[in-house]
């Protein structure tokens, strides 16, 4: 019997019918983390269920980390733009705050 060991749901690779994505693995796999301590950080997974989902990602690694660079792309620009929005928020705030002071 064939198992599928990665899902890709909605643009996300899932491992099995958990929600831990591949996305996870892939990182502590790259750290050097093994087998058996994924499987306890993830009690969703079964020692089979990361042994194949590593598999899969040694089998498709140019697509995967594709995927992973783009993810991580992704993450970088909505980060620059959060600091950009957020920095002109707080100067907002100050500038407000400063303008209703009680002098002293």
């Amino acid at each position: 019997m064939h198992r599928e060991y990665v899902k890709k749901i909605e643009g996300v690779y899932r491992v099995g019918d958990t929600r831990v994505s591949l996305d996870s693995l892939v990182y502590l796999f790259r750290e050097g983390m093994s087998v058996e301590s994924m499987v306890e950080s993830y009690p969703a997974l079964t020692l089979e269920e990361v042994h194949g989902a590593l598999a899969y990602y040694l089998a498709n690694q140019e697509e995967i980390d594709s995927y992973l660079a783009e993810g991580e792309r992704i993450f970088e620009s909505q980060h620059l733009h959060s600091r950009n929005v957020n920095a002109e928020l707080i100067a907002k705030l100050r500038r407000a705050r400063n303008e209703n002071q009680i002098p002293g």
